[in-house]
């Protein structure tokens, strides 16, 4: 994906390579490759944006993942989503915090306290 302008890809493509950066971080984190963790986590966060900027806000088409097999792909879309569709995705937050599929359990439990506290304000 280095180099794509994310300008030029449809709504389609970038829910798909905002799916294929979160399952790379799964393998990153399961490889404790921290940098490689931090690298997906900035182009999920550039595809977002990428969504974001289109009118209308396009960020809903993640929901898509919701339902997708990998707990880090849908960690990814619930807290990408949580400005858009914000019961939906706290709902998933909530149920992956219990889940004990670790460390994305953890993850969503730190959402939930961060959005609760007024720490985190989806924009």
């Amino acid at each position: 994906m280095s180099g794509t302008d994310l300008r030029e890809l449809s709504v389609d493509e970038l829910v798909e390579s905002f799916a294929a950066f979160a399952l790379g971080q799964y393998e990153a984190d399961l490889d404790d490759d921290i940098p490689e963790f931090t690298r997906l986590f900035w182009q999920m966060e550039a595809v977002e944006e990428e969504l974001k900027s289109r009118a209308p806000d396009r960020r809903r088409a993640l929901t898509l993942l919701y339902d997708h097999p990998n707990v880090q792909v849908r960690l990814g879309a619930a807290k990408a989503t949580l400005a858009v569709a914000p019961d939906d995705a706290r709902k998933l937050i909530e149920a992956i915090a219990k889940s004990g599929e670790f460390p994305q359990a953890g993850d969503a439990g730190m959402t939930l306290d961060a959005l609760d506290r007024g720490i985190f304000k989806p924009t």
